[in-house]
């Protein structure tokens, strides 16, 4: 259970309040921690929610993605943070991630490897363990959905071809785009991605469904079989 605080945001200074604060400026003007002390309410017997919130950030390098990958059992290895405030916590950090999804508003088309990037990152940058998804597209390459496939561990994910294409025909695509993520951070294919890819796109081929890429992510970067001409 969450410990009693030494102090909470109701007999700190006016001026340190982060909720006073977000009355009075709106929340664009708070910092990220501040942000979070909102979140959690109050802190531990030593720092307040301001104080416990900079530190857990400055120990992911102040990165709200790096937040993000943190479980629930490592946000409660902060004193104060029990169960009930690690739940918010990742609630919250879904939300913006789903936010950030719904700003495609309008179906964008693939043209290359970057915008397939971007589209999947949404979808797998944040996770701290291996998923496969599928991009379906219409005949202008237009984006139909996102589909995630498969979770899997650490160092790898089991991908069923019957339910790719299953997906595919149920939502009428005339192309597809493969994707997952290297929690590992090392971008390069494995031989098993390798061999994946071509029982994938041999398949597409027999169903005309042409599987057009491959994007592998991880840290911030990403591996195109199409770029790299084995496809």
């Amino acid at each position: 259970m969450d410990q009693v605080p030494k102090k909470s945001i109701k007999n700190w200074a006016e001026d340190d309040r982060p909720r006073e604060k977000l009355l009075l400026k709106g929340p664009a003007a708070l910092s990220n921690a501040e942000l979070i002390a909102i979140l959690i309410g109050s802190g531990n017997f030593e720092e307040s929610a301001v104080a416990l919130s900079k530190r857990i950030l400055n120990e992911v390098n102040d990165n709200l993605a790096e937040l993000a990958r943190l479980t629930l059992a490592d946000l409660q290895k902060y004193r104060g943070i029990g169960e009930a405030k690690a739940i918010t916590i990742a609630a919250a950090l879904e939300l913006g991630r789903r936010r950030s999804v719904s700003l495609l508003t309008d179906k964008p088309q693939i043209r290359d490897s970057k915008t397939a990037y971007l589209l999947l990152h949404r979808e797998l940058g944040d996770l701290n363990y291996e998923n496969f998804c599928i991009i379906l597209l219409n005949r202008a390459n237009k984006v139909l959905r996102t589909v995630k496939i498969s979770d899997g561990g650490i160092t790898g994910t089991v991908v069923d071809q019957r339910k790719v294409f299953k997906i595919a025909l149920d939502y009428n695509a005339t192309a597809i785009i493969l994707g997952h993520n290297h929690p590992s951070g090392q971008v390069a294919p494995s031989d098993a991605d390798i061999q994946l890819t071509k029982k994938i796109k041999d398949a597409g081929a027999v169903l005309d469904l042409p599987v057009l890429d491959h994007i592998i992510i991880a840290d911030g970067s990403y591996y195109s079989f199409a770029d790299e001409g084995i496809m």
